[in-house]
């Protein structure tokens, strides 16, 4: 089998991309190595994104944690991961003839058995071919064979999978945990009992939740009906090396949403809600943090308000971890059921700002939308939150939505937001996107708004609020005409794709990588396939997406959109169900959470042991670090200072990246931290001098401050085992500093450094090295940065390979 040694097979030219860290691996908690040996079917999970898009995104990590925990139980599968290769890191691979591989094993891509692709945004199809081409691997499914693997995708946008079907030999449609996970475990038996490709494909397609094309008969989204009620693997792992977009736990506190906004394709497409008990809630928290190392957890759903008793369920949280400067995030709240009293417990570490989705600011627009986000609630929130030292709140507005009035919709936005900024004090940063009417909601049968309408209603806006003093952001108009082209399109689409990519296009949801000259070129030279996807639609027409079947029944979505229409507002989902969707019946239900958050389960008793993970107590396992303070206690300070090691794929991480490093192994070894004060509580943790990337070390200085005496020995130890690859702490002195004293930071204390140089160069096919040892060499001496470890890297040609330490 082909696998790739990242630091052997590219070596030194990993420096001519950014961020190459991207494409090293080797983070703390990446599984797929352990689950490798043994394993009957390889898998590898593709997110068609950047490292820091795939990293963030919650479907990806539940498949990650999942498929890898299935392997760790006998089932014979390990599952890999990559991620869409940036256009500079493509190239190199084109230049070197090296295939995209997984980032935990090395794995060319091309020998998994199975691809698994989560999309969750159409534009990130054009990744996703990269993806393929990338790792040698056939774009079209009808030009692949035996010795391919199988594709497959799932996400929410496959809720219409035609201008995919080219690309993809079968879709899974709907929730990976009913019935994937069980699937991926028979394809693993059938593939160790010597099924080839054609066979595995065979018994997919048998699956009633796979949709392939030519299967008769539309397929139906598969619901998880025990999502919240049985504890399953947390999806904490693997934890990246740098901070990514969305750097913080996340636990899935319910499933769907209640309250039936027209516009919401999520809303409808994770249907019907489903709470998780809370004891489920805090023992995934607890792995967050105790596994994770993370300091900042989001509870997220997709209206985290209607989530029952939410203010006790805070309280609990802060209660076992607001001692340990934890703080929780609540990102998506609707205002109609947000509850002051919760201002406090979300604010009681950290103050990580307001959102509020308003979509549209008129009375009778809200009830067109089934939402209703008031002026006077969303003030009176606002003027709580600034007597309680919050600083600022953010607005999501849409243009283009079908609603009466539409013609004057930048106008009212932009009293909306003035009249909440007269009343509250306050400048808003205000984000207005263009609505993209998808599939299995009420306004599947909308038009969408032209591209030039849109275009002057955001700068509209822009030019009547910046003024004032707001910060303005807005959706390009281009982009989301090519994700209603995408999202509403028939198989035709594909052949667009397919041309965009070969043309050029890549990671069309970034602004620095779209070619919009390319899109806009295909637009013209297909306007007729570009108007009928965007056009309106007949309520009684065949739409492409008819194949697959939402569990929510069509005439209830005609229903919806012509109470859309008159203004009429919908009762939510509940249990006693007073507006019938056609989704509920035998094991699909609505579930709320009536358990107590204040009850000794969940507050103060034991937690039984979460996945992965051994039990703690609430009360005595977890120390509680109060926040030093010298003023009141008089207590000296303990400074543990360390030395450690940066050799072989940690030489990628960046200086930050190595703050965030320690900042979060320091947090799994449950040490007694000494935490700065302030609005974002940070470890007191101090690192002598920045590496620059591709530099190794042996003894780099740092330090962290502590409550009490920790041995230094027992320090090494713990924070030993709870680094990624290539992190080491080298050697460790505790020192106590009395009351009092004079704190000198360790910038102030560097005598210089301790570099030693390797040079190989090569003559008549012969090896030629020279070493030598240089001491007080100052940082913009160093002639030549490359990676690595002279003992673990050797044949760069004419190549300087540095060691350094820092002398104090």
């Amino acid at each position: 089998m082909k696998f790739v040694d990242p630091l052997t097979d590219l070596g030194p030219r990993l420096l001519e991309v950014e961020k190459p860290v991207r494409y090293t691996g080797g983070e703390y908690g990446s599984l797929a190595g352990a689950t490798m040996n043994g394993a009957s079917l390889r898998a590898a999970i593709i997110f068609p994104d950047l490292y820091e898009i795939g990293m963030s995104n919650q479907a990806f990590r539940i498949l990650y944690n999942g498929l890898n925990s299935a392997g760790d139980a006998g089932a014979g599968i390990s599952c890999d991961r990559a991620f869409a290769p940036a256009p500079d890191f493509e190239k190199l691979l084109g230049e070197t003839g090296i295939p995209l591989y997984g980032l935990d094993t090395g794995i060319a891509l091309y020998q998994c058995d199975l691809l698994l692709v989560t999309l969750g945004y159409e534009l990130g199809i054009t990744g996703f071919l990269s993806v393929l081409e990338t790792s040698r691997i056939a774009l079209r499914s009808a030009d692949r064979g035996e010795g391919d693997p199988i594709v497959i995708m799932g996400g929410p946008c496959v809720s219409n999978p035609l201008p995919y079907s080219a690309f993809v030999d079968a879709f899974w449609i709907g929730e990976a945990e009913a019935g994937f996970f069980d699937l991926c475990r028979r394809l693993a038996a059938l593939k160790k009992a010597g099924a080839a490709r054609s066979d595995l494909l065979a018994r997919l397609v048998e699956h009633p939740s796979v949709w392939t094309r030519g299967k008769a008969g539309p397929v139906r989204r598969a619901v998880y009906p025990r999502f919240g009620a049985e504890q399953s693997a947390a999806a904490v792992f693997p934890v990246p090396s740098f901070s990514v977009v969305q750097h913080h736990g996340a636990v899935e506190i319910m499933r769907g949403c209640p309250n039936g906004c027209r516009f919401c394709h999520a809303g409808v497409w994770y249907r019907p809600m489903r709470q998780k008990r809370a004891d489920l809630v805090m023992r995934e928290t607890d792995d967050f943090i105790r596994l994770g190392g993370y300091r900042e957890v989001s509870l997220s759903s997709l209206s985290s308000g209607d989530y029952c008793r939410l203010d006790e369920l805070i309280s609990a949280l802060n209660l076992r971890y607001g001692g340990r400067h934890i703080s929780f995030q609540l990102p998506s709240l609707r205002v109609s059921g947000f509850s002051l009293s919760l201002l406090g417990g979300i604010s009681e570490v950290r103050k990580s700002g307001l959102t509020f989705a308003v979509e549209t600011p008129r009375d009778m627009d809200q009830l067109s939308l089934n939402k209703q986000v008031g002026l006077e609630e969303v003030s009176a929130i606002l003027a709580e939150a600034r007597r309680q030292g919050w600083r600022g709140a953010k607005f999501y507005f849409m243009v283009g939505l079908p609603i009466a009035g539409g013609e004057n919709e930048a106008e009212a936005i932009c009293g909306f937001v003035n009249e909440a900024a007269k009343r509250t004090r306050t400048h808003f940063n205000v984000n207005v996107g263009v609505f993209v009417p998808k599939p299995h909601t009420p306004y599947q049968w909308a038009a969408q708004l032209d591209e030039e309408t849109a275009r002057q209603k955001l700068h509209a806006i822009q030019n009547a609020l910046k003024p004032r003093g707001h910060k303005v952001g807005v959706h390009d108009p281009f982009t989301a005409q090519l994700e209603g082209l995408i999202s509403r399109g028939d198989e035709r689409v594909g052949g667009l794709i397919e041309t965009a990519f070969r043309r050029g296009c890549r990671l069309d949801g970034w602004s620095d990588f779209i070619r919009r000259d390319i899109w806009r070129e295909l637009f013209a030279a297909n306007a007729g396939l570009v108007t009928e996807a965007l056009r309106p639609k007949a309520l009684d027409e065949k739409l492409p997406w008819d194949i697959i079947e939402s569990g929510t029944d069509k005439r209830h979505l005609a229903e919806e959109y012509e109470n859309s229409r008159a203004g009429k507002s919908s009762a939510p989902c509940m249990e006693k169900c007073t507006n019938f969707c056609g989704l509920c019946g035998n094991d699909i239900k609505v579930v709320r959470n009536f358990i107590q958050a204040a009850n000794k389960s969940v507050m103060g008793g034991e937690i039984e042991p979460a996945a992965g993970g051994q039990g703690v107590s609430a009360q005595n396992d977890l120390p509680r670090s109060e926040t030093f303070d010298t003023a009141s206690n008089k207590k000296p300070a303990y400074r543990m200072l360390f030395s450690y090691a940066k050799l072989g794929k940690a030489v990628f991480v960046s200086h930050l990246g190595v703050n965030e490093v320690f900042s979060m192994a320091f947090t799994r070894s449950q040490m007694p931290l000494v935490y700065t004060r302030g609005f974002n509580p940070l470890i007191r943790l101090e690192i002598a001098s920045p590496v620059s990337i591709g530099i190794s070390c042996r003894g780099e200085i740092a330090s962290a401050d502590l409550e009490s005496v920790v041995a230094p020995d027992e320090f090494t130890r713990r924070l030993n085992t709870l680094l990624p690859e290539g992190f080491a702490i080298t050697g460790a002195a505790l020192y106590e500093i009395p009351f009092g004293a004079k704190k000198h930071s360790l910038a102030s204390l560097l005598w210089g450094f301790r570099y030693r140089g390797e040079y190989v160069a090569f003559r008549d096919d012969k090896e030629y090295r020279s070493s030598r040892a240089v001491y007080g060499l100052q940082r913009d001496e160093v002639l030549a940065k490359h990676p690595g470890d002279q003992s673990a890297h050797t044949g760069y040609f004419g190549a300087y390979d540095f060691l350094y330490n820092p002398v104090i």
